[in-house]
């Protein structure tokens, strides 16, 4: 089976019994050597003492005058954002728990950015052995922001990072500055489409996120993200839910929705509530999906055997910023007893 992500950290991780990660020394030095917290040649005593500490005994605890010690204001600050991520990190029982945690807590202490990578090893996990590279692709809309272009009537998704990249005229030249500016389709800029024809292409570049996928209703990618989301509920909640792809919501009995992200919650909270939504917020839509539960008793008993839909939409810049922890703080599951 191929390995993939191999830049996430995932093996530098263990898997418990239930197959949950358990933190490792290992993972959390591997933090203390980016650049952010390595010491630079110009970095003084306090702050090199700090990080050698850290280095040889990473969950060591460290007091505010350790803290203090450390000469540079704003090295103090990153360092500060790491022990306070760390400690979460260390007092959960894995890395999915302290991930749930996060957003269990209501408040959100740490930079976006971890909770992303969070998600990425998290899902890493998730995908262990799986056998269609377009899952892995698609699952890179879980930690990745993606680029929205039309092209010839399909919806195309780029990794933004990557486009980026390109738009200063390296690698692909101008024609990565025309996708940014959302001027030129994509394929004027002959950006590979992974399919189901040549899906096989994506282990050899997995980490460079140069693949486009198209996620229209019926194609494989879109297919292969239903079946992503399948997995991520099914490791998290422990539920088998089944999750497909609809052109459209017609429901007289709509009793549940969840967002992917923040326009699509705004979207279906509107249209639920039966109010009228501007068209140019509807057009941002990318995808509707229909959530059902094998087994009923597992959800609310207010709407047991109900539907779950869900939705995936993009800004106002074209990009999408999927929030997969909503599949996990929204789902309308029964209380344990």
């Amino acid at each position: 089976m191929p390995d993939f992500w191999r830049n996430s950290g995932f093996h530098l991780l263990d898997r418990s019994a239930d197959g949950r990660l358990a933190l490792t020394d290992d993972f959390l030095r591997a933090y203390l050597l980016r650049p952010e917290l390595r010491p630079i040649e110009e970095s003084l005593p306090g702050e090199v003492a700090f990080h050698e500490r850290l280095l040889e005994e990473p969950r060591r605890a460290m007091t505010e005058a350790d803290l203090a010690a450390i000469e540079d204001a704003d090295t103090r600050f990153n360092y500060g954002v790491w022990l306070r991520f760390r400690d979460r990190l260390v007092a959960a029982p894995s890395l999915e728990a302290a991930y749930a945690g996060f957003f269990a807590a209501g408040s959100i202490d740490v930079p976006p950015l971890f909770l992303d990578q969070l998600a990425h090893i998290v899902l890493r996990n998730v995908l262990d052995g799986v056998e269609d590279p377009l899952e892995a692709r698609a699952g890179e809309v879980f930690f990745r922001e993606q680029k929205v272009s039309i092209d010839d009537g399909r919806m195309l998704l780029a990794d933004l990072e990557t486009v980026e990249m390109h738009a200063s005229g390296s690698a692909y030249g101008s024609l990565g500055r025309l996708i940014v500016e959302a001027q030129t389709p994509m394929k004027s800029v002959n950006l590979d489409v992974l399919d189901a024809d040549n899906a096989q292409m994506y282990w050899l570049r997995d980490q460079r996120h140069d693949y486009v996928v198209a996620f229209n209703y019926g194609r494989p990618a879109l297919k292969a993200f239903a079946r992503v989301m399948e997995r991520w509920v099914r490791h998290f909640a422990g539920v088998e839910v089944t999750i497909e792809g609809l052109r459209d919501i017609r429901d007289e009995k709509w009793a549940w929705h969840i967002g992917l992200d923040a326009h699509a919650t705004g979207v279906l909270n509107d249209l639920w509530r039966g109010e009228e939504v501007e068209n140019g917020r509807l057009q941002r839509l990318l995808a509707l999906f229909r959530m059902t539960f094998a087994d009923p008793a597992a959800m609310r008993p207010d709407i047991a055997g109900r539907p779950v839909y869900l939705a995936l939409a993009m800004d106002e810049e074209s990009v999408v910023h999927m929030k997969p922890q909503n599949l996990l703080i929204n789902l309308p599951l029964a209380r344990p007893t």
